[in-house]
């Protein structure tokens, strides 16, 4: 294999492909050495690959392997060909003694197409699929509840992690926001799509309503925080808005970590004006204070400027549907009984409480409702319970 000329892109380009790969097997690596280091290897299998779709049912022997892969060093592709065996991806076709010929796993190679997507945009398209399938899910009838709130929960956690990957590029150095730029892209869309598969999920069970909150909020968080660092990004491009330039942080990041030896082989065949032999004193400390000290960016509020319907189109707000909700909340609690201990009817779980006794709050300042709240003086303490205090009181019916 030829030798290439190293330049600073190239560079940058090859840490990118390996910091992708790093973290889409992280999960998986037994320990930090568990992924290569060097994107050669993964060219490697991809030649592999490509060479057992295109030979077919007739397969390659060791040798057809290493002849594709001749623009690769021996040690490499021995060294490859034998992970890539140990691990599965190229076995025997059938596992006799003096077996000559090998074939490619399926799996792998719909690995390596899936690490290429990621690598292209960030995972984009792989959350768009998400989605999809997210949204024919809930729309099926065979779905459960139960089914469509581990769905939301799941989607809620991945919008909240993914805000706060794009708040940490936002507040973090250029160059990293730069490299994972291709997760800003189409996410309007994106938003559009959960915010759609959330209005499913709530019209056909109302009673996640608070698993769809959690959800909606990880979105807005989501919107918010890629606009944020979408105008980091336009910014810092200037008024080219040329994102292909390299930042002033790039290259004074690489002139303080490269060897001697690295850093005149990138910078070879570039010409630096030469310094001026003096300068006074004076002049530079005039230009010091006369320099403009740009104002730290203050960072906006979390405040989303996406429309939030929430359950308005799905469930019926009218007054008259909001009594008969009143009404049928104290009639289950009272049941046959015209009188029941607020202690007896609150479980365990103090947010369904606080629900629950808000409702009842309602259905007493309500005179049309045949239903009362009252107190006694009496106040329980209790360290193991949540809450800790409670005070006594009871729901009457009146009539």
């Amino acid at each position: 294999m030829s030798e290439q000329p190293l330049t600073l892109d190239a560079v940058l380009t090859d840490e990118a492909v390996l910091s992708t790969y790093r973290r889409m097997f992280a999960a998986l690596a037994r320990d930090s050495g568990a992924v290569v280091d060097d994107p050669a290897l993964v060219d490697i299998a991809e030649t592999l690959f490509a060479a057992f779709a295109e030979a077919g049912e007739e397969w390659l022997t060791h040798e057809q392997m290493r002849f594709v892969c001749r623009a690769y060093p021996s040690d490499q592709f021995d060294n490859r060909l034998r992970v890539l065996k140990g691990l599965g991806a190229i076995r025997e076709v059938f596992p006799k003694p003096n077996q000559l010929r090998y074939r490619a796993s399926f799996t792998s190679v719909v690995g390596l197409m899936f690490i290429r997507r990621m690598m292209d945009d960030g995972g984009q398209s792989e959350m768009h699929r998400l989605l999809a399938l997210e949204d024919l899910n809930v729309a099926d009838p065979r779905t459960t509840m139960e089914e469509a709130r581990q769905s939301a929960v799941n989607l809620a956690r991945a919008f909240r992690l993914w805000a706060l990957e794009l708040i940490t590029l936002t507040t973090g150095t250029i160059e990293e926001l730069r490299e994972q730029a291709p997760k800003l892209w189409g996410t309007e869309e994106i938003a559009r799509r959960a915010q759609g598969l959330h209005g499913t999920i709530l019209t056909r069970w109302p009673e996640l309503d608070r698993v769809c909150t959690d959800l909606r909020a990880a979105i807005y968080a989501y919107s918010d925080a890629s606009r944020r660092a979408a105008g980091r990004l336009a910014d810092s491009a200037g008024t080219t808005r040329n994102l292909t330039l390299l930042p002033t942080e790039t290259w004074r990041t690489f002139s303080q970590t490269a060897s001697k030896e690295r850093l005149a082989a990138v910078l070879d065949g570039v010409l630096f004006d030469a310094p001026a032999p003096w300068h006074d004193p004076a002049a530079i400390a005039r230009a010091v204070d006369e320099a403009p000290r740009p104002a730290p960016a203050q960072p906006t509020p979390p405040r989303s400027h996406l429309p939030d319907p929430g359950p308005s189109g799905s469930l019926d707000s009218s007054p008259g549907a909001a009594m008969e909700r009143l009404r049928s909340v104290a009639e289950s609690l009272l049941g046959d009984s015209s009188r029941v201990a607020l202690a007896d009817v609150l479980g365990p779980d103090w947010p369904s409480a606080r629900r629950l006794l808000a409702d009842l709050t309602t259905v007493d300042l309500r005179p049309e409702l045949p239903f009362r709240l009252t107190w006694s003086d009496e106040l329980t303490v209790d360290p193991g319970r949540e809450p800790a205090w409670l005070s006594h009181g009871w729901l009457e019916r009146t009539s």
